[in-house]
């Protein structure tokens, strides 16, 4: 008995953070403006922790953490553009799902075009290869090597 109390109040403990979470969302959610506000900049920010994922869709805490400061953001008027700033100033343009257009990010944005183009060279510069490579060994066998041939069979029959 003493063990299930014990891991009914451990169970609680860790799921602490998320019913403070819950009142925080609740009352944001009371203002749709701001609720759709933080939906939208949250879809736009990259999870640090996560990567691969925006911080609306992960359950990391920094991503939490992260949704809390846009809400005081948008709760003390601040715009998307300055909240954007924001996070670009303290995380780099790593944080953004489009990074901009800049010198640093150049191999970001060319390098698919860059491997696609590369992609269809070789493959073209295969094809070609292999094209030439059948041509050859469709070609009719010379006089010569017409002889020759029935010679070397006429000496297998022999045999």
């Amino acid at each position: 008995m003493k063990r299930l109390a014990v891991a009914l109040l451990l169970g609680l403990a860790l799921n602490a953070p998320s019913f403070a979470s819950t009142a925080t969302e609740a009352a944001l959610a009371d203002d749709p403006v701001a609720e759709k506000r933080l939906q939208g900049l949250s879809e736009e920010l990259r999870c640090l922790v996560c990567q691969n994922q925006n911080i609306a869709d992960s359950n990391a805490e920094l991503a939490q953490d992260l949704r809390r400061e846009i809400r005081g953001m948008i709760k003390a008027g601040k715009s998307d553009k300055e909240i954007i700033d924001f996070m670009v100033t303290r995380y780099g343009d790593f944080v953004l799902y489009r990074p901009p257009v800049q010198g640093n990010t150049l191999l970001l944005w060319g390098g698919p075009v860059a491997l696609l183009i590369f992609g269809i060279v070789a493959l073209v510069a295969y094809q070609r290869r292999r094209a030439e490579r059948v041509a050859a060994q469709d070609q009719p066998l010379s006089a010569d090597e017409a002889s020759r041939a029935e010679a070397l069979l006429k000496e297998l029959d022999n045999k």
